[in-house]
């Protein structure tokens, strides 16, 4: 019996779910993605976020909402080093239109209505002084008068709103300690409250569905030197998105910091931050925090340390043993954790483009660090590999960790799912099982 769609995508998504429960999430709503058809959608996915369990402090901005109310008002706003000079009348405007987002998004977490998706939602939306400000003050000779920045966060008082199912609702305007109030940018606010609350993802939206890689395909991780480098790159092109440029610059800040991940996917597609969330594959580009450990390709000068991490598993009947001649000739086809200068773990893919099929083979980890599933990392890291080259599947051949195997997605197989010319090496006195993982 077939399942259907829908059945499937509640299978594949309930490890995510159970994985997010509980977890803070800091979301970033640009006044791009506000202005959009597709925001009502935005908002029925953070609500569903919120019935999951999961803590949401949404920080919204409004710059092109700003710009509009600016302009029509006949005053005009300059900016200093791109940020923008909040004069007094410019200001009057600015805590009008960020007044008015404020009640418009709380009235839209507020939707209860029957054959929506927020039917008996009764979400809490709570809006406050959790964001401490401070002026730039003047720089260059250049006053920015009530331009700001983040002070001090009240972390307690935002976890306590967190921990009644609330949802924290911070938008661009922050009182001081003075009695004053700034223009504050949400990317900044959304950056330091992810930090101080050590929070599980931060979470931003673009017209982008993430950054594009040179081939035009969307990458989907980055580490933080690795986005600074693209930052760059796109900081000197007039053309790249500033929704886009901002968050890139807000994630590589909080992966700095600790924040282990950072998402950005795009406004203009319907149900992007759902797919991003809960498939394996996700939808955008994520930035992750630069681990203490470094996943590489291998190079000539790593066979030693691959030879030391393998010799004792293939001494067991745990690998089919390789010789050093072999091993240089095979380098190309390796992944490596390297850790200190030590070679901690290992993983090989073995091209059959022929069948457009690879094989993930010679996976070892260190005996002293098998318990961070680097398995499961090296294994994310081949798939990741193997789709890049378009691969059809990958498959494995074990005789002790099937289970292993199965658990992460793969299923039994037979020598009949194997290459030709794999068939053709197979050793039936080995008896290896062979699992098959479709990409």
């Amino acid at each position: 019996m077939r399942t259907t769609e829908l059945v499937d995508g509640f299978r594949q998504s309930a490890p995510y779910v159970n994985a997010h429960r509980g977890k803070t999430f800091v979301i970033m709503l640009g006044g791009e993605a506000i202005s959009q058809a597709g925001f009502n959608a935005i908002i029925n996915d953070i609500a569903l976020l919120n019935s999951l369990g999961i803590k949401i402090v949404l920080v919204y901005g409004a710059r092109p909402q700003f710009n509009q109310a600016i302009k029509s008002s006949g005053l005009s706003s300059e900016y200093h080093k791109r940020v923008r000079i909040t004069d007094d009348a410019v200001f009057n405007l600015i805590k009008q239109v960020a007044g008015g987002l404020l009640l418009d998004i709380t009235a839209r977490l507020s939707m209860s209505l029957s054959n929506t998706p927020m039917q008996g939602a009764q979400i809490n939306v709570i809006s406050g002084n959790f964001v401490i400000a401070q002026p730039l003050g003047v720089d260059e000779g250049i006053d920015y008068h009530h331009t700001g920045k983040v002070r001090r966060i009240d972390v307690q008082g935002i976890r306590r709103q967190l921990d009644s199912s609330g949802i924290v609702l911070l938008g661009p305007i922050a009182a001081s300690v003075t009695g004053e109030s700034f223009n504050l940018t949400a990317e900044e606010i959304a950056t330091q409250v992810a930090i101080k609350l050590k929070a599980d993802k931060m979470i931003g939206f673009s017209d982008s569905n993430g950054i594009a890689g040179e081939d035009g395909n969307i990458i989907a991780e980055l580490m933080p030197n690795d986005a600074q480098s693209i930052y760059d790159q796109m900081d000197q092109d007039d053309e790249a998105c500033s929704g886009t440029l901002a968050f890139l610059n807000a994630a590589i800040t909080a992966a700095r910091a600790g924040v282990p991940r950072s998402h950005l996917v795009s406004y203009q597609i319907n149900g992007s931050l759902l797919q991003e969330l809960f498939s394996r594959d996700g939808i955008g580009t994520q930035i992750v925090t630069e681990p203490a450990e470094r996943l590489r390709a291998a190079t000539i000068g790593d066979i030693g340390g691959i030879l030391d991490l393998i010799r004792p598993m293939e001494e067991q009947g745990l690998l089919v043993r390789r010789s050093r001649e072999q091993l240089e000739m095979e380098i190309d086809h390796f992944i490596i954790i390297e850790r200190d200068g030590l070679v901690i773990g290992c993983a090989a893919l073995y091209p059959f483009d022929d069948e457009q099929v690879g094989e993930f083979a010679c996976l070892a980890v260190h005996p002293k660090y098998r318990d961070a599933d680097r398995g499961a990392m090296l294994l994310k890291h081949i798939i990741l590999k193997a789709r890049k080259q378009n691969y059809k599947r990958i498959f494995a051949l074990t005789t002790r960790s099937i289970h292993w195997f199965m658990e992460l997605g793969f299923q039994l197989g037979g020598v009949e799912d194997l290459p030709g010319k794999k068939q053709e090496l197979y050793n039936y006195q080995r008896k290896s099982k062979v699992l098959v993982f479709n990409l």
